[in-house]
């Protein structure tokens, strides 16, 4: 029923030259709930879900080598994708709503373990791979918690489970550090 897009954006600066543009999206705020009018894509022809969520993380970082020692300035940000999200009117609700939320806050979940992971790796001057491995392990994290998360709620039609969830969340929210 939810797609995830995930994204990465990587400048790199000091010893390292590159950098790579990505889609336009709205950025996670914790004071900022999705509507409906933010699902702006199109239903796919031979699409049966009732709603896709697409989100993303996406990083930036500069790496610098001081006294050999490899210092790391980086951004790490959660992404909701308005043209790739989208929902059938008929078949959704508020209910719905909340769990298509819940997805994007979900990434925000993710990109602040990113973050955490960011700041207390180590890292050798082969900063790029290291911080690609990272992103990607972050990644694949991210999709199996989102599966469960579908999987656990039947894609809300569980409504115990889904408010077990959204506690769960919401929860996790608040204690880790936004970084």
């Amino acid at each position: 029923m939810d797609k995830i897009i995930f994204i990465g954006c990587v400048s790199l600066f000091g010893f390292l030259g590159f950098s790579q543009e990505i889609e336009e999206g709205v950025l996670w705020d914790e004071n900022i709930r999705l509507t409906w009018a933010d699902f702006k894509g199109k239903v796919p022809p031979a699409e049966e879900s009732a709603a896709t969520t697409a989100s993303g993380i996406s990083y930036t970082y500069s790496a610098n080598l001081l006294h050999h020692e490899v210092k790391l300035d980086f951004e790490v940000n959660a992404y909701f994708y308005p043209n790739e999200s989208w929902y059938r009117p008929k078949l959704c609700n508020e209910n719905t709503l909340a769990h298509e939320q819940l997805h994007f806050d979900i990434t925000e979940l993710f990109a602040r373990k990113m973050r955490e992971k960011l700041r207390r790796t180590s890292f050798s001057d082969d900063v790029k791979a290291e911080v690609r491995k990272i992103y990607k392990d972050i990644l694949m994290e991210l999709q199996e918690y989102q599966e469960q998360y579908d999987r656990q709620t039947n894609f809300s039609r569980n409504r115990e489970m889904q408010l077990k969830w959204n506690k769960k969340i919401t929860e996790a929210l608040k204690t880790e550090a936004k970084g």
